[in-house]
């Protein structure tokens, strides 16, 4: 007899999603969290709170700087850091509330504590008190965490991850961000229009570097005229708390030329690495590969019977989204359903003003591959909505195979890609053309008329430029 069906390890966006999955299909199911809330890492300090802080200081930056455009006078500006930061929370509140009425609906066992695995079928949960509880079958959904650089001390005050770039607790004058993906440029983004002197640092010699080239390009260009500042090919050597600020060395990787400065906050955003070190995966025969993700095969299975993980501690894109698709995909497939995540029709987001989003293939990824492709393009300064909108940065791009028409790839840079790039996303999952999209009647005037512009030009033929 085991004291459940199933339990799922970690609360987050794989884990609840995976946890209500489950029961909706009968099986009694726990799910343990480490921290107090429900809602992992994107929850309480990831994905949510920082989108509110991303949509608070883009309303600042707009007050400032673009509201006499549309004849609106304001005498004196006034920004409230507590006051902002508490919206946050607020947001935040009520999201991880909400999965807890969700498991209690749902009926499934909340525990709460560090796990850990006895053997193949038991685990201990220690919190208060230690406990050891059973099940038919396990999902490991323990997330990510931030990766660290070695002589830099993590201190979350002056010295921080993404988590104290959420609460600081005043403007910081000059500000260092360590790494150009997704986070660095999100949070360094946050701060340079609260005010921040930001300057963002990156040992490559482009921001994101897996983003499509002409994208990443044009991404740069936004930034820069922001004010955020960029040095590129230099790796960071050490960051020392001195009196009030940091002292970073950087060393140039072209010519090793070094480079002294003081900062009042540094925030280091190299990347994310998964949660797999306090399970004691090695004792019971886990595989791990050579970044410590669990190894799994197509169907989330470890190497060990009945234990599964998805989400941030496999391999893949560690994205919100594809952990909740995983966790369903999974749940289904241990009740004997067969359902299919198609991994080139996972849309990525990048939430700074301009969005970024990108869905497929890149145009160097598809040059690596000798596949042979049309690439149609719309700029947002020839859609209307966008010119009423103000919002005329960027543009659509769309990629499709030469010998069908088939959407290999799209990438947009512009307000709300994270939106536009949703119909793209289901016309790749349903195996359309840009002749599909090109099409369908889209409303006007809407910014989706891009979209559609863009697909005419995959053959030539956009109305509008």
């Amino acid at each position: 007899m085991f004291d459940y069906d199933l339990v799922v390890i970690g609360s987050g966006p794989g884990g609840y999603v995976a946890s209500i999955r489950a029961a909706q299909l009968g099986m009694k199911v726990a799910c343990i969290e480490k921290n107090n809330t429900l809602g992992g890492t994107c929850l309480n300090i990831g994905c949510i709170p920082s989108k509110a802080l991303l949509n608070s200081s883009e309303k600042y930056l707009d007050v400032l700087n673009h509201y006499n455009e549309h004849g609106i006078k304001i005498d004196k500006v006034d920004l409230n850091l507590s006051e902002l930061m508490n919206r946050k929370n607020q947001i935040v509140k009520k999201l991880t509330s909400g999965i807890e009425f969700l498991f209690k609906k749902n009926k499934i066992t909340f525990l709460k504590g560090e796990t850990s695995f006895v053997d193949k079928r038991t685990i201990k949960i220690e919190s208060n008190k230690k406990i050891n509880i059973t099940a038919k079958k396990y999902i490991i959904a323990t997330g990510s965490n931030s990766i660290s650089i070695p002589n830099i001390i993590i201190d979350e005050k002056q010295i921080i991850t993404s988590t104290g770039a959420l609460s600081l607790k005043t403007i910081p004058n000059k500000m260092l961000v360590i790494g150009g993906g997704y986070i660095g440029l999100e949070m360094g983004s946050v701060w340079s229009r609260l005010g921040a002197d930001v300057t963002v640092v990156e040992a490559l010699d482009r921001i994101v570097p897996n983003m499509d080239l002409e994208i990443s390009n044009e991404f740069l260009k936004c930034l820069k005229k922001q004010g955020i500042k960029f040095v590129f090919s230099h790796k960071v050597l050490s960051a020392k708390k001195t009196s009030n600020l940091v002292e970073v060395t950087l060393n140039s990787l072209s010519n090793q030329k070094k480079i002294i400065e003081k900062y009042d906050i540094v925030l280091v955003a190299v990347g994310r690495q998964p949660n797999t070190q306090k399970l004691n995966l090695e004792k019971i025969g886990i595989d791990l590969d050579q970044n410590n993700a669990i190894k799994i095969n197509k169907e989330f299975k470890t190497s060990v019977a009945d234990i599964y993980a998805i989400g941030d501690v496999v391999s893949g894109p560690m994205l919100a989204h594809k952990a909740e698709e995983e966790g369903v995909a999974c749940v289904e497939m241990i009740n004997g359903q067969k359902p299919k995540i198609n991994y080139d029709s996972i849309p990525a987001i990048i939430y700074t003003s301009p969005e970024v989003a990108s869905v497929g293939k890149t145009e160097e990824e598809l040059k690596k591959l000798n596949t042979q492709y049309f690439s149609g393009k719309f700029p947002f300064n020839a859609n209307g909505r966008a010119l009423t909108t103000s919002n005329t940065e960027g543009f659509v791009k769309i990629l499709a195979d030469k010998k069908n028409d088939t959407i290999l790839g799209a990438h947009i840079i512009g307000h709300d890609a994270g939106q536009l790039i949703s119909e793209i996303v289901t016309v790749i999952e349903f195996g359309g053309s840009s002749e599909d999209i090109a099409r369908i009647c889209h409303a006007h005037p809407t910014t989706s008329e891009a979209v559609k512009e863009a697909a005419l030009n995959v053959s030539g033929r956009a109305i509008h430029i």
